[in-house]
């Protein structure tokens, strides 16, 4: 499963109908670590599908064009895993910058 933007609609739909039919209990049925670390097993999995397209291509049994789609799309994921682990510690850096 990749990291695109139905995934992305899902997760948002998933987000609004708890939100909308619980309020704060609503929002108790996501789980953010959850979703974090199904985003990092999943840009695992991007990268081994680009490295078993790549081992394919040295076999002589696939396209070099399916290799830079599939690396493409790894590097993709992978960027967007790092973006949201930055701006998770941009935001623990200002909680902690937070007067008491």
């Amino acid at each position: 499963m990749a990291i695109d933007p139905v995934s992305a609609a899902r997760a948002y739909q998933q987000t609004a109908r708890a939100a909308a039919s619980g309020g704060t209990d609503g929002a108790d049925n996501v789980d953010f670590g959850g979703l974090v670390q199904e985003a990092i097993r999943q840009a695992g999995q991007s990268a081994q599908v680009a490295e078993n397209q790549a081992l394919a291509v040295a076999g002589g049994n696939a396209d070099i064009v399916d290799v830079v789609t599939a690396i493409a799309a790894a590097e993709t994921q992978l960027q967007t895993v790092l973006a949201v682990r930055d701006q998770v510690i941009q935001a623990y850096q200002e909680i902690l910058r937070m007067p008491i």
